[in-house]
């Protein structure tokens, strides 16, 4: 005889390749069998433990430091506001200074080298360049739904990949994938570029060419999959993994027109604006904070850094009114990407509600790395280090983040984006590696007005994640030993508790660091001035304003030292007169 739950499950694939009923009948039949399923399950329950939560890690792509507002942005954030005054909030979230290493790093709970992805990915991987340089995924790592399947997570992706295509989601263990796996970025309205994945699966979201804006649709997906994972009866584990706000910047003209006036007052005015919310929302705490001057244009052709290079941004006074409304509109569309993010997690926080599943489901919110400066203060248009600089004006303006474009905000909106540090994507000081983090779950974690300021990086999210589901990591994998996580689990913290004392390291494409306790060692590139290690206590001076090397020249050598012995564990390729001179 058929058992229950197997009947339940032959059912729901009868009914899933049904032509009886309409794709909205059958969702509506799915959620509501799941969730009188759910009720039925919670209420006869007699082991007394807490079922495993569900999960939801939303990483936005090359969102600032204080661009959301309960960090003090001005961007209409609502709804990821609230999971924030409903959890708790990072300061000291760290990440891997770019996007597809952040990934790489968070996804397994390891360094970005011990990954495979040391620096960026690759069609054509160099064996010189050992195993840390793969450009995808290599055999010596575990991914989240790797780790989450054995425990019984349904798993499923929407969005962003980049982590290689032949390393892409359902192979390493995705249950369900809408999105893209090559490259970084592209056009938010081209339809035919983002796929559904298993190869066999039809895409249940499929709007006309016409209609079709990549973050719309990724949020769709999301619910879509939310729905699937709650009709499957399992604990399910989302990664939405959005595409918004990196370049090319594009928006619907209607969403940017909200924000063209309050970008008209330019970076100056709103980066003190921001730092001020930031002192009113206690992130901003004592004097070791200060709001830096405008950040140095990283020295590059003239071209691309707009004729600044090795200079500071301009101030916006300093140009004239077609550029200001130029680069205004450029921040407008900017944050309109940011507010659809955003109207999307609104989308899922009440589904969530209205389906009894928002109190046990742990929602995480993070950033993959610091605000992007390419190119220099006016960006550009037209693909990335081969278009130009374009100044439109008048009715030319709406014509900013349309379709088609692909254009950039530039660097000092970007210096505006990761308020009150210094420099940005792809530097290893506070503004390239500083990452926004929310973690809302009202059945594990009670909410709390103080800051987490626990040192932590993105690789912790793997141990964290194993912690809530019960899971563990494994030591090998498809006939393969598996390199030991290299994070820590981060539900502690979330609690109020302090995290064991370690060291960080880090390094990007000659960029380097290495906090340990509250000192850090840095390491920069493409400055005006000599490179050369710095040194910083970030109780003293969380803003790197004061470079502490001359006078602590001994320590600062141990941290280097300490850095090159990091570096040889995780396999980081470097030029040793990098950390000499």
């Amino acid at each position: 005889m058929t058992s229950f739950p197997a009947f339940l499950i032959s059912f729901f694939k009868w009914l899933r390749s049904s032509y009886f009923f309409d794709r909205n009948a059958k969702v509506m039949l799915l959620t509501a069998i799941a969730f009188g399923l759910q009720i039925s399950i919670a209420f006869t329950s007699v082991s007394g433990e807490r079922k495993q939560p569900n999960i939801i890690l939303i990483l936005a792509d090359d969102l600032g430091y204080s661009d959301l507002g309960c960090y003090g942005g001005e961007i209409s954030t609502p709804h990821i506001d609230s999971l924030a005054a409903g959890g708790v909030r990072f300061t000291q979230l760290y990440n891997s200074a770019r996007c597809c290493p952040s990934r790489a790093s968070l996804m397994t709970g390891l360094y970005p080298s011990q990954a495979g992805i040391g620096d960026f990915t690759t069609k054509k991987p160099n064996p010189k360049r050992g195993p840390g340089y793969l450009g995808r995924f290599n055999n010596e790592c575990a991914t989240l739904a790797e780790v989450l399947k054995p425990v019984g997570y349904g798993c499923y992706y929407v969005g962003k990949w980049h982590m290689h295509p032949e390393t892409g989601p359902i192979k390493r263990g995705f249950d369900e994938f809408y999105g893209y796996t090559n490259d970084h970025s592209h056009d938010q309205y081209d339809a035919d570029y983002y796929f559904r994945l298993p190869d066999d699966r039809k895409k249940e979201i499929d709007p006309p060419a016409k209609d079709f804006y990549a973050t719309d649709v990724f949020n769709e997906y999301a619910l879509e999959f939310i729905r699937q994972g709650q009709a499957s009866l399992k604990p399910w584990f989302l990664f939405l993994g959005h595409s918004s706000p990196h370049f090319p910047i594009q928006a619907p003209a209607e969403r940017a027109d909200k924000y063209e006036t309050t970008y008209r007052r330019g970076w100056d005015v709103l980066r003190e604006e921001r730092y001020a919310r930031m002192q009113e929302l206690g992130l901003v705490n004592g004097d070791h904070w200060q709001l830096t001057p405008r950040s140095i244009v990283p020295v590059d052709r003239d071209d691309i850094a707009n004729g600044y290079p090795g200079e500071q941004n301009p101030a916006w006074d300093e140009l004239d009114q077609d550029r200001q409304y130029d680069l205004a509109r450029r921040m407008a569309v900017f944050a309109a990407m940011v507010e659809g993010v955003d109207h999307g997690i609104g989308q899922i926080i009440d589904h969530l509600k209205s389906t009894n599943d928002f109190e046990n489901t742990l929602i995480l919110f993070l950033s993959d790395n610091g605000a992007c400066y390419e190119w220099g203060p006016f960006g550009f248009d037209g693909k990335s280090r081969l278009g130009t600089t374009t100044l439109r004006t008048g009715d030319q303006l709406r014509e900013i983040g349309g379709r088609g474009t692909h254009q950039s905000y530039g660097s000092a909106w970007a210096n505006l984006g990761n308020t009150p540090f210094r420099l940005y994507k792809h530097f290893t000081h506070e503004g390239g590696i500083s990452t926004p983090m929310i973690a809302h779950w009202p059945a594990g974690i009670e909410k709390n007005s103080n800051w987490v300021r626990e040192p932590a990086h993105v690789m912790d999210i793997m141990p964290t994640l194993m912690e809530v589901a019960g899971a563990t990591y494994p030591e090998t994998l498809n006939d393969n030993s598996i390199t030991p996580v290299e994070g820590t689990s981060l539900l502690p913290a979330m609690r109020g508790e302090h995290l064991p004392e370690r060291a960080i390291g880090f390094d990007h494409q000659a960029a380097h660091a290495y906090r340990k306790g509250d000192w850090k060692a840095v390491y920069a590139k493409r400055m005006p001035h000599e490179l050369k290690w710095e040194l910083y206590n970030l109780a003293d001076d969380r803003c790197e304003m004061n470079d502490l090397a001359e006078v602590y020249p001994e320590r600062l050598q141990e941290m280097v030292a300490e850095w090159e012995d990091w570096a040889r564990h995780v396999g980081v390729i470097w030029k040793p007169s990098a950390s000499t001179n």
